[in-house]
């Protein structure tokens, strides 16, 4: 109830009534956007119209304060706005503080950053409400701190929550930092851990972000975390939310006037600065000599002409090898490096003798220096040595890919390199040749005299072809390259010895267990060679094993792995003949159909729900296609 001017009492709660109805039927956008701004200007400076706007909402009934609530926060241009239009409405309505605390930050991702700062922005600007903020920020943390939060919840939900712990951070004062102190200590560990051991490069960013904001925040005087990862925009956005943004973000614009005021100063400022920095400090005689050092009388050499020595690079594959693996000349060893990919390429006979001993030297080649580029370096002529020699190769790289002793960073090395060879081996060598179909340049340039008979000839023709007109001609096309697809015979050797072992955990590897992002990328690799085996021999006996593979993993926790099962199941549609689909594979094929659809209506992942729609439409062209085959 409040007092009318008039004398008279009045009750508001119809009026609430009507608000919560129009917005519990969709129509926020409509009534609030008329109804906002008149509130936001009348409770500007006048405390009855505040309490009318706090009356209107407490009188809302429950069913209908989530509609109501959202429409506001949605509505207003800012918190202290939104404070005005509220009031301590989620302290004393518990289901608008269940909405505000819990169901828009816990439940939902799809507000956008200025709805965060409004609804935060709320809790923190009156003393009731701020044990709410941080009671929201432990939540918060809480959240982003669980594995299974990190690894069932899409990453467009994982931005949200970051953006709405960074927002909390930018509101809390030092005395209450320092009361949960140990609490955004104890969740900031817990959460880093976790999204470092993502799969995912945007979910591991997060993780380094927050984890850097928080460590800022409580560890004013001594040091802070600090990641390398790239600056983008994106990176950028979340650092600046933890910067308070002030109230009221409208700069007041100088009069006209004024303007050109301050326009004509600037010249008399940037002039008085080329002055002071003109003016250099006088020197007296005495001082100027004794700072001259007798040094100084000396010319110097010219060297202008003097050439940089090269090292020469050895010619022979066997020293390379003795260079890479004993070599103490350091220039020798940089220039071997730089050189053994063409070296390579250039004597295939000599490789083959010592292709193997080869491989293993660069797959166990560190760094000795500074050189520029040596992880490509290596990985091409890891790649040369493989595709002269394919199957001894192939079988050494992928045996060593289940040894012992060897790091997640060589083990993705020969994914890396086996994925690199097979797509070189598939492609058809081109030969340069082209079809010359159109018109030559129009300037011929002359040669001297002195010239033999054919080189008259050419300038004749030239001649001739510049002054004659052609119609419908294009430019000279190259010539498609063609040949044989030399992975053709090697595929099995690529593929089928990286799916064997990979449910044996070895002491140093588990696939299955902490070496989940590993897994990812065998599981990416093995889609990449199912669809470079396209017109194979053994494409159908590769295809009954990955299928078989991927439905071992289907229902893998991490994303990544499952994004690589449905881009397998992408390459094995595309590559396997659909008679031999049909009579090898058909009753596993309706049940991995039945899988995409529930990947479709429940993976929390967009990407694998992309996947797993794509494969579907896949299935049913394939369907189609069949029933037009006449039998």
């Amino acid at each position: 109830v409040c007092f009318i001017p008039g004398g008279l009492d009045c009750s508001i709660s119809f009026v609430s009534h009507v608000l919560g109805k129009v917005c519990v039927h969709g129509r926020q956008k409509e009534i609030l956007s008329v109804l906002v701004p008149r509130l936001t200007d009348l409770s500007k400076s006048d405390c009855i119209w505040q309490r009318i706007c706090w009356r209107l909402v407490e009188c809302v009934p429950d069913r209908w304060m989530e509609a109501v609530v959202l429409g506001f926060v949605q509505s207003s241009c800012g918190a202290d706005v939104l404070s005005r239009m509220l009031g301590n409405l989620v302290v004393k309505n518990k289901k608008a503080q269940f909405v505000v605390t819990q169901k828009v930050l816990l439940l939902q991702y799809g507000h956008s950053t200025a709805v965060l700062q409004n609804l935060l922005g709320y809790l923190s600007l009156d003393s009731l409400r701020r044990a709410l903020l941080i009671k929201v920020l432990q939540e918060l943390l809480e959240t982003w701190g669980s594995s299974s939060a990190v690894k069932h919840s899409p990453p467009e939900q994982q931005q949200y929550i970051s953006k709405a712990i960074l927002i909390c951070l930018s509101h809390l004062k030092e005395p209450e930092i320092e009361s949960c102190r140990q609490e955004l200590l104890t969740g900031m560990m817990e959460g880093v851990k976790c999204h470092l051991d993502s799969n995912l490069p945007q979910i591991r960013r997060l993780g380094m972000i927050v984890a850097e904001s928080i460590s800022s925040k409580i560890n004013t005087d001594g040091p802070v975390l600090k990641f390398q990862y790239e600056e983008d925009e994106e990176a950028r956005e979340l650092k600046s939310l933890l910067v308070q943004t002030p109230l009221n973000c409208v700069v007041p614009s100088l009069p006209d006037d004024e303007n050109e005021k301050a326009d004509a100063s600037l010249p008399l400022v940037v002039e008085s600065n080329k002055k002071s920095h003109t003016a250099a400090p006088v020197m007296p005689d005495e001082e100027l000599n004794a700072e001259l050092d007798s040094d100084d009388d000396l010319i110097p050499y010219d060297m202008s002409e003097d050439k940089e020595l090269k090292t020469k690079a050895p010619v022979y594959i066997r020293d390379c090898i003795e260079v890479l693996t004993g070599s103490e000349d350091v220039e020798k060893w940089e220039a071997t490096v730089k050189a053994i990919e063409n070296l390579v390429r250039k004597n295939p006979a000599a490789t083959r003798e010592v292709s193997v001993e080869l491989a293993k030297v660069l797959l166990h080649l560190e760094e000795k220096t500074c050189i520029e580029d040596f992880v490509e370096l290596r990985q091409r002529a890891q790649v040369a040595v493989l595709t002269t020699d394919p199957i001894p190769v192939a079988k050494y790289l992928t045996s060593q890919f289940y040894s012992l002793n060897y790091s997640l960073r060589q083990r993705m090395d020969i994914l890396d390199v086996l994925v690199l060879a097979a797509q070189e081996l598939s492609c058809p060598k081109s030969h340069g040749k082209t079809k010359h179909s159109g018109a030559q340049k129009s300037c011929i340039q002359l040669l001297p005299r002195s010239d033999s008979s054919k080189d008259w000839r050419r300038i004749v023709d030239e001649r001739i072809k510049s002054k004659t007109r052609r119609f419908a001609t294009g430019q000279s096309q190259v010539e498609l390259a063609s040949g044989p697809n030399e992975f053709n015979s090697v595929a099995g050797y690529f593929f089928f010895p990286l799916i064997q072992h990979f449910d044996r955990p070895l002491t140093t590897f588990d696939l299955l267990g902490e070496d989940h992002f590993v897994l990812g990328r065998l599981v990416h690799t093995l889609a990449v060679l199912m669809y470079l085996a396209v017109n194979t021999v053994g494409v159908a006996a590769m295809g009954k094993a990955l299928l078989e593979f991927v439905w071992t993993l289907r229902f893998h926790t991490d994303s990544y792995v499952r994004q690589g099962l449905l881009s397998c199941i992408s390459s094995l549609l595309f590559s396997v003949p659909r008679e031999r689909l049909l009579e090898d594979m058909m009753e596993e094929l309706l049940e991995t159909q039945s899988w995409l659809g529930d990947v479709v209506e429940k993976d929390p992942d967009g990407d694998c729900r992309r996947l797993a729609l794509q494969n579907l439409l896949l299935m049913e062209n394939l369907k189609k296609k069949l029933k037009t085959v006449p039998s």
